[in-house]
């Protein structure tokens, strides 16, 4: 456990140093982070730009805009994002239940454990779309399990599991408890492998060659 730790620390400290402070969650309000968070289901950020973009330009970037607003035509906003059918209801079904729990200032007053249930409850909503909105929208300490970091902890041979939980256990129990810790971890994680630690990765000059 004490080299896991140590490990998990390293990386961060190189990352740190080698990108510097990240701004994430890029939104206006934690509304879009939300919105967001449904959105980059199974695509790239770029194409949640395009959807975000589009529902801004009809005003309608948020859980009452998102409900006053004819499924037909949020659906044809967010198209830029893929799956747009689904996703459609998913926004839906995360606008209703924000708005029937006194949206942020309601659902404040629960603990993270009790509030991520809710979430999962939700139709649409897993784990990593769950701890995104409890990470970036909450403030509240969860490292956010992605692909990137599976492909990053695989390569690293931190560990071979792809399960979320075990993946989300081995950061949760290794670093510190922090949420801004976490929020940081988690955007460095993914610019590393945006840029070097690819399908096809650029090794040679990865920041964390030889770790």
């Amino acid at each position: 456990m004490g080299a896991v730790r140590s490990k998990l620390r390293n990386i961060y400290d190189i990352l740190h140093e080698y990108f510097g402070e990240q701004q994430w969650w890029p939104a206006e309000d934690r509304d879009e982070i939300v919105i967001g968070a449904v959105l980059t289901q199974n695509t790239a950020w770029i194409n949640v730009e395009s959807a975000i973009k589009n529902l801004k330009k009809y005003n309608i970037c948020s859980f009452k805009g998102i409900l006053n607003t004819k499924i037909s035509v949020l659906k044809e906003q967010i198209k830029p994002a893929g799956f747009f059918n689904q996703k459609a209801q998913y926004l839906r079904n995360i606008s209703k239940f924000f708005i029937e729990n006194g949206e942020f200032e309601g659902l404040s007053k629960y603990g993270l454990y009790d509030l991520r249930d809710k979430l999962l409850h939700i139709s649409g909503i897993g784990y990593e779309t769950a701890d995104s909105i409890l990470l970036y929208a909450f403030d509240m300490p969860i490292f956010v399990v992605d692909a990137y970091t599976k492909r990053i902890l695989n390569r690293h041979n931190i560990t071979d599991s792809i399960n979320y939980n075990i993946l989300q256990r081995i950061f949760m129990d290794n670093c510190t408890n922090d949420a801004y810790l976490f929020a940081q971890y988690h955007a460095l994680i993914v610019e590393t492998a945006k840029k070097f630690c690819r399908v096809k990765p650029l090794c040679d000059d990865c920041p964390l060659k030889g770790v």
